[in-house]
């Protein structure tokens, strides 16, 4: 994607062409299986933006997400540290969770440095105060609680990321 400005380069993303699929999941050990069964699919170079309300289920995600991709670390929320290291195999996730800054600062730039390695994976939370570092070709995932009390996940993906949601369908 050519360097364009924030505002532009969130209209070039809307107006990419992107699917939907959407799945509803009864309990955290299914979303946990869910992202289990995504890991396993991940190549490297893959930007995944979790969008959710507090308590959402992202961390529980996520934790699926390294394990499918073989880590045996432990996975914790960031939301005090902004940023942790998974080592899965020979890829790398590199979590971040922006919800305690209202400007990304520094951290921005490592985000920037990492989108897009072929070696890593890059997850990240509370994502509106890096949207204009995030790249245009990522997998953004929006839990929801249900009334039911299930949640509702909703992955919008371009073309090239169809592979991923392909080891759940």
């Amino acid at each position: 994607m050519p360097c364009l400005p924030p505002v532009i380069r969130v209209l070039y993303r809307h107006m990419s062409k992107l699917q939907q699929w959407k799945t509803t999941s009864g309990s955290a050990q299914a979303t946990e299986q869910l992202a289990e069964n995504m890991g396993r699919a991940l190549r490297g170079g893959e930007v995944i933006e979790l969008v959710s309300d507090l308590g959402g289920g992202k961390t529980t995600f996520v934790r699926g997400l390294v394990r499918g991709m073989g880590s045996e670390d432990k996975v914790a929320s960031p939301t005090f540290t902004v940023s942790k290291m998974y080592q899965a195999g020979k890829l790398e996730v590199h979590h971040f969770d922006f919800y305690r800054l209202q400007e990304a600062g520094i951290i921005a730039n490592e985000l920037d440095e990492v989108a897009g390695d072929p070696q890593t994976v890059v997850v990240v939370e509370w994502a509106d105060v890096v949207q204009h570092v995030l790249p245009v070709e990522r997998l953004t995932i929006t839990i929801r609680q249900t009334p039911e009390g299930d949640r509702e996940l909703t992955l919008d993906y371009p073309d090239s990321l169809a592979y991923v949601l392909e080891a759940v369908l």
